[in-house]
């Protein structure tokens, strides 16, 4: 094999777990690490702007712009799939909602034979990363390196939504990552001093510095190189220019749930049938490989206001700009924060163990811009909800377009081909709508903008659906870890049938958390940090819980 370098670990994406991963892999310097990133580095200021990310998950200089094939069960459209494509990864241009899920999402997947991933095992990674703005706590770490902030909790919509919510019988929360993790209650966020806290500037700029790790940008993956039954090195290009570099201890995956799976089959592992017919010599058969792929889906609820003090307001063009130069040079003023503040965690139906929908409440619509008086109007007063399904049934898949490792890969999500996941996304939109016809929401909002007065039956209801739904962006599942001679990596997250190889990302977990996926990403790679480095992994702890 030609080779121009050699390290102990090369790491295959800078994203949430890879920026990790790079971190904790050279604090030890006398171990070599190369980190490997497709896209450049995030210097522009709009990576470091809260309020920009809408801008940048449809921004292609910072982004994969990946769409499904035509969903059947959604009218035949193609979902758009944005991934970060920058130092950072998607966390460079998330909506940083620091979300970490149920309990029993982990507790669950030690159910599954995963031995040291339940709750008990997972929190104290979770703490070890966190630097938690109230402070360390049995739930939470404040030494950590990624910032986590509360949300906006003074506008009158955030106090009317909490009453509602409590008023419409539902749980108040004061922390849904701490000792009560269902109801109604405030957003935290991943911010640091009015600046976004990607994994880039928490985790991979402080290491930088150091000798023993080097980064590559503009690095394109083209394949794993195996010595046999051993990953041994890759071969990758940058800036077009084919390159190669020697692994002596670890190749590490950390592309996420649509390029790990793509880069494992590009290297001949994964459905043999498949590989053959890209003309692809199989390493190692892994039918699983790009199939359990799952996401949350969501559709929106929206309601005309007039009775509040909007968003809009402060989408004036002179006072916008003021409230830049705000945030730019004292980190002061609206901008520091996204305009929602909070987030509900709840079940539709009372039998169920653990909340199956999520509401996130947001004051400034999609088509919000830009106005100023006798030029051009604002939009209008709006509150509206995205009512998301946290735990769906439905599955995809991705595979291989061509064994060309540019070609985009095939993502079909599958969203909505088991009844039951339609069924709850009805019984969430059933449940926002009771949310907002409560006092004190009633009372301030006009006319039902989404779905609209008119669609009222079941059936008017699903066909909204159907037009309508879309993702929340947190795909996993592709590359699921398990105890079964299916699962493509063990519960180290070792790449089951070949050596050297591991795969640190959300395509391992075989259930979608039901929360955002961020925050168990960073998890997932702290964890496996330890692992990597055969270190005992940190005591599982069990604070008390507040009562069901």
């Amino acid at each position: 094999m030609p080779s121009n370098d050699r390290y102990d670990y090369i790491i295959v994406g800078a994203g949430s777990a890879g920026c990790v991963l790079a971190n904790r892999l050279s604090e030890d310097p006398a171990t070599n690490v190369l980190l490997l990133e497709a896209g450049k580095a995030d210097r522009h200021v709009w990576l470091k702007l809260p309020l920009k990310f809408r801008d940048l998950m449809t921004d292609m200089r910072f982004n994969w712009g990946y769409d499904t094939e035509a969903e059947p069960h959604l009218g035949d459209r193609r979902i758009y799939l944005p991934r970060g494509r920058v130092l950072g990864g998607s966390s460079s241009i998330n909506g940083m909602v620091y979300s970490r899920g149920h309990p029993s999402d982990y507790d669950h997947w030690r159910q599954l034979g995963l031995a040291g991933w339940s709750y008990a095992d997972v929190l104290p990674y979770f703490k070890r990363s966190e630097g938690h703005c109230d402070g360390s706590s049995a739930y939470h770490g404040a030494g950590g390196p990624l910032a986590v902030a509360k949300g906006d909790r003074s506008s009158n919509a955030h106090q009317a939504y909490i009453a509602a919510g409590r008023a419409a019988g539902y749980p108040v929360t004061a922390d849904s990552n701490g000792a009560q993790p269902e109801g109604f209650g405030p957003a935290d966020y991943t911010i640091r001093r009015g600046r976004r806290a990607s994994t880039s500037r928490v985790f991979l700029a402080p290491a930088m510095t150091r000798p023993n790790l080097a980064v590559v940008t503009d690095a394109h993956a083209c394949r794993v190189l195996f010595t046999g039954r051993r990953a041994t090195g890759l071969e990758f290009r940058v800036r077009g220019r084919p390159r190669f570099a020697h692994a002596d201890r670890e190749v590490i995956l950390s592309g996420g749930a649509y390029n790990s799976p793509q880069l494992l089959m590009l290297s001949g592992v994964g459905p043999a049938d498949e590989l053959r017919r890209h003309g692809i010599a199989v390493v190692h058969e892994s039918p699983a490989v790009g199939s359990n792929l799952q996401d949350h889906i969501h559709v929106g609820i929206a309601y005309a206001t007039e009775q509040m003090k909007s968003f809009d307001n402060e989408l004036r063009a002179d006072r916008l700009t003021l409230a830049f130069f705000n945030w730019a040079l004292f980190a002061k003023g609206h901008l520091t924060t996204l305009p929602v503040g909070c987030i509900s965690y709840i079940r539709t139906r009372k039998e169920l163990d653990r909340p199956d929908i999520e509401l996130l409440m947001g004051r400034v619509a999609p088509d919000a811009h830009i106005w100023f008086p006798g030029i051009r109007k604002p939009r209008g007063g709006y509150l509206g909800t995205r009512a998301i399904m946290l735990h769906p049934e439905s599955r995809g898949t991705v595979s291989l377009r061509s064994a060309d490792p540019a070609a985009k890969p095939v993502i079909r999500h599958n969203h909505l081909s088991v009844a039951t996941d339609l069924r709850t996304l009805r019984d969430a939109v059933k449940a926002a709508r009771n949310v907002y016809a409560t006092e004190p929401l009633k009372g301030l909002t006009a006319s039902e903008l989404l779905p609209g007065a008119a669609i009222r039956t079941d059936a008017e209801i699903d066909a909204y659906i159907r037009e309508t739904a879309s993702t929340m962006y947190h795909p996993v599942g592709t590359c699921r870890m398990g105890t079964d001679v299916a699962a493509v990596v063990d519960a180290e997250l070792r790449v089951n049938g070949v050596e050297g190889l591991r795969i640190v990302d959300a395509s391992v977990m075989p259930t979608v958390p039901g929360g955002h996926t961020n925050a168990p990403t960073i998890m997932v790679a702290e964890k496996a940090a330890d692992a990597i480095l055969r270190r005992r992994p940190l005591a599982a702890e069990e604070p008390a819980r507040a009562a069901e």
